[in-house]
Order: C-alpha cells, then sequence, then structure tokens
C-alpha cells in the first residue's frame, strides 16, 4: 500500500527494516542523503535530520482505511512470529528458476533455490529463500529483473537476516561480501566458502562470532572497491579483532565481488589459496 503511493509518485525508496529510506519530503530540507524513514504499513514518516514528521497518507490526502491498516500490522506479525518458531514456507505455485541471468549457471541458480512467482511481492524478480544456520527460512530476498524498485525487496517486513549462506570455510577462511548477487556469483564461480551480510550496516559481533562456531579462524572482507564500501571494511577489521577472528581485506578497485568474470574469481582463489 504504501509503497504504491511511494511508487505512484515517482518517489524512490529503499527498504530499511520496518521502513522505508527517501530523499526526505520537507521542500524547505535538501537532502542530499536519504534521512527520511516511513513505515512500510502505517505511513507515518520521520526525517531524522530536520526533524520533519508526518504521515504519507495526510500528506498526499490519501484515504486511510484503518481496517486494512490493522489487518496488515496483525498478517505481519503472524509470519513474524511464524518464522522465529518453524521458519516460512515456499508460496504455493511457486516456480524453479531456471535460467542464467547475468551469466550465472542454472545449477547455481537450482544450489540457492531460486523461484518465480505471480505473489505481488516476487512479480519480476528472482526470489531467493533465506536459511538460518538450522535450515530454517527466515526471510525471502527477491531482486528485480529490470530497474523496479526497490532492486532488492525482502520480506516478510523486519526479516532478521543471517549471514548466507551457511558453508564450510576453505583453509579456514570464509569470505564475507555484502549483496546476494555477489556471493552467489563467486560461488558460480568456485569460491564456495562465501557469505553475505545484507547490507554493511547488517553485521555486528555476533553473526561474526557465529563463523568461528562453522570452523573459521579467519575472514577475508571482500565489499565493493569504492569509498563507502573500504570505510565498512575497516569496522569490520575492528569487530573482528575484538572477537578474535584473523581478518583481511580485499580490495579490488572499479568493481565488485558480482561483477567478476571466471577467469577473475580464478586469479583471486590461487591469490588467496595458494
Amino acid at each position: 500500500m504504501i509503497d504504491d503511493i511511494l511508487e505512484q509518485r515517482g518517489i524512490k525508496y529503499f527498504p530499511k527494516g520496518n521502513d522505508y529510506l527517501v530523499h526526505c519530503l520537507n521542500p524547505e530540507h535538501d537532502d542530499s542523503n536519504p534521512s527520511m524513514r516511513i513505515d512500510k504499513v502505517t505511513g507515518v514518516f520521520q526525517c531524522f535530520s530536520c526533524g520533519y514528521k508526518g504521515s504519507i497518507l495526510a500528506l498526499f490526502n490519501e484515504r486511510i482505511n484503518h481496517l486494512q491498516v490493522r489487518k496488515e500490522l496483525f498478517k505481519q506479525k503472524l509470519i513474524e512470529k511464524r518464522a522465529e518458531s518453524i521458519g516460512l514456507s515456499f508460496p504455493f505455485n511457486y516456480i524453479p528458476y531456471v535460467g542464467n541471468w547475468r551469466n550465472i549457471r542454472p545449477e547455481t541458480y537450482r544450489k540457492f533455490e531460486a523461484f518465480q512467482h505471480t505473489n505481488p511481492d516476487y512479480i519480476n524478480r528472482i526470489v531467493f529463500p533465506i536459511r538460518d544456520v538450522s535450515g530454517k527460512i527466515v526471510a525471502f530476498n527477491g531482486r528485480h529483473l529490470t530497474d523496479g524498485i526497490p532492486k532488492y525487496k525482502i520480506s516478510p517486513r523486519g526479516a532478521k537476516m543471517p549471514l548466507f549462506p551457511t558453508v564450510t570455510p576453505r583453509k579456514n577462511k570464509i569470505i564475507l561480501v555484502e549483496g546476494i548477487f555477489d556471493v552467489i556469483n563467486l560461488h558460480d564461480k568456485g569460491l564456495t566458502n562465501a557469505v553475505c551480510c545484507f547490507g554493511t550496516s547488517n553485521i555486528n559481533e555476533d553473526k561474526l562470532s557465529m563463523l568461528s562456531m562453522q570452523g573459521a579462524s579467519g575472514v577475508d572482507i571482500f565489499f565493493d572497491g569504492d569509498d563507502a564500501g573500504q570505510e565498512a571494511a575497516k569496522k569490520i577489521e575492528a569487530m573482528c579483532e575484538r572477537i578474535g577472528l584473523l581478518s583481511r581485506n580485499i580490495c579490488l578497485q572499479h568493481t565488485d565481488p558480482g561483477a567478476l568474470a571466471q577467469s577473475q574469481v580464478d586469479k583471486l582463489t590461487s591469490k588467496l589459496y595458494a
């Protein structure tokens, strides 16, 4: 509902937990970095830079369906409780994805259980079930096949994303990347000890400690080579040091793990594990 309103008005938004992150809608605030959060269900918003707050529904004179809001909140709570206990299930009539989008082999998509579906949350997306270390599905992550907004859609709302997937270390090392297509591309080309964190802000010492429990003594941090990626890598190196994990930063300028060709991954593999 809220995302439909934003899309109809051409407002670019990014999912952030229970909210959408947008450039501030205050006409007096030149918000160069998105600093406004909008609740995905209620539409209540607040800019944490200038303090502007209100309701998307009221701002755009949309009729407030209080019953629908209550239903959506209740439905979301049921999904979250189910995910916490027994996990999520594949949607009815899902179709396994069998293509090779982004030059990733169909067998790799099968390994990651990719599928497509006509549900509004999944349409025109390749969807991946996200399993935790116990094998339970805790979320679905759908990547739009064109330029749809948002590029990635995670459901259910507010899902707690683990490091994904659960892997076996290689020479006691695990590679940490940012996004799901970063990790899928590396697995596709032979680096099957890679895991992703679903965003550089979605990592903490508890999650890194789980890697130790999987037999890792070190983490190779492989984020984007730009300033933002390298700044995040430095923070994670500090976390690793605090919990006793060895770490090293893999910095490749002007590229990212999801864009590497087979020859580049082969070269990287030789460098890391010769």
